[in-house]
């Protein structure tokens, strides 16, 4: 089996790479990615090189992109630009990574029939109110709030056109808020586990009240894995581990608490604007229809476990890093964050 993984050299990406690997030992694996501030070639260290090939490259150069998928037998398409603050300054990179480099990908597997996993986010259904019961389907009306998760449900539908126009073997999943290793630090989670490792007291946006229906990376990317063996073509899939009882205040004291400082030992900052209040998704269909369970279980203890391996990485990988820390936090500060 040859797989191209676009994004491969990001987060979830690279995890995909390193859990593909592991798992999958005869599968050839080609992994392209632009390299921007969110990908890194460390994330793949330590990998065969007899079995993982990198390329460095855009997904919306077509001419690149015709050629790899033309010697591939499926495409995981990981590769997005993905953090909400960054799209509210500048939204292009957006609309050129997730529509326009998605499109590029869509008309290279259309010209050579190859099979294709689209990989997409919650974030595209835009947010529940906290009092609410409900959890997203797969059939949920999208009602994006951001560039970034707007550009996100460009691409889901892009992904659908080609499916119902053309006909291309393709599937969907979208995902809940993932963490776990190789996160860049920006993030929520690995922001807040760098900044006790570094001294500096977490930060949480606005009452903290907003809430993620977290999932360990390795579960998002077992997930995906049994999509592409058993799920059907032409269909979409939510992958959430029902932690949506959690909310970003209890995931920052959490982190506290397993690193050794008091449950509020840290500072309130600016909210984000337009932050979502609450996410939530029903993953009963690729639990019921596929037999997916995540190995980090639907608990408060689940994410604890989950949480405590996090650190564990970030602590034993501070050269992967510490050099891009106070970039970071001077970023954040100059938004009163």
């Amino acid at each position: 089996m040859k797989m191209l993984i676009t994004g491969g050299a990001g987060f979830i990406g690279s995890n995909f790479v390193h859990y593909t690997v592991t798992h999958k030992p005869t599968y050839d694996i080609t992994v392209i990615d632009k390299l921007t501030y969110a990908g890194d070639t460390a994330n793949l260290a330590g990998l065969p090189e007899d079995k993982v090939h990198f390329v460095h490259g855009d997904i919306c150069d077509a001419e690149l992109m015709d050629k790899l998928i033309a010697d591939t037998d499926i495409v995981v398409h990981f590769a997005a630009e993905s953090h909400n603050d960054n799209s509210l300054r500048n939204p292009w990179p957006f609309v050129e990574t997730n529509v326009i480099g998605t499109y590029t990908i869509l008309e290279a597997v259309r010209r050579h029939g190859k099979r294709l996993h689209h990989i997409s986010t919650d974030e595209v259904f835009g947010d529940l109110e906290l009092d609410d019961p409900n959890r997203f389907t797969e059939t949920t009306p999208y009602n994006p709030s951001s560039p970034y998760s707007s550009t996100k449900a460009s691409s889901d539908m892009l992904v659908r056109a080609w499916i119902r126009s053309f006909g291309i073997k393709a599937t969907i999943s979208n995902c809940s808020n993932n963490y776990g290793p190789r996160q860049h630090i920006e993030k929520f989670i690995p922001r807040q586990i760098t900044n006790i490792l570094s001294d500096i007291k977490p930060k949480l946006y606005g009452t903290g009240e907003q809430v993620r229906d977290w999932i360990h990376v390795d579960d998002h990317n077992a997930a995906v894995h049994l999509i592409i063996e058993k799920g059907t073509l032409g269909e979409t899939y939510i992958i959430g581990a029902d932690n949506d009882h959690v909310n970003n205040k209890a995931v920052i004291e959490l982190i506290c608490e397993l690193m050794g400082k008091g449950k509020d030992w840290y500072d309130h900052v600016n909210d984000r604007p337009g932050h979502d209040m609450r996410y939530a998704m029903d993953s009963s269909k690729l639990r019921n229809e596929l037999g997916w369970q995540p190995q980090y279980t639907d608990n408060q203890t689940g994410m604890r476990d989950g949480l405590l391996q996090t650190i564990e990485w970030y602590k034993a990988n501070t050269d992967w890093w510490k050099t891009q820390k106070e970039a970071v936090e001077a970023a954040y500060a100059k938004q009163g964050q």
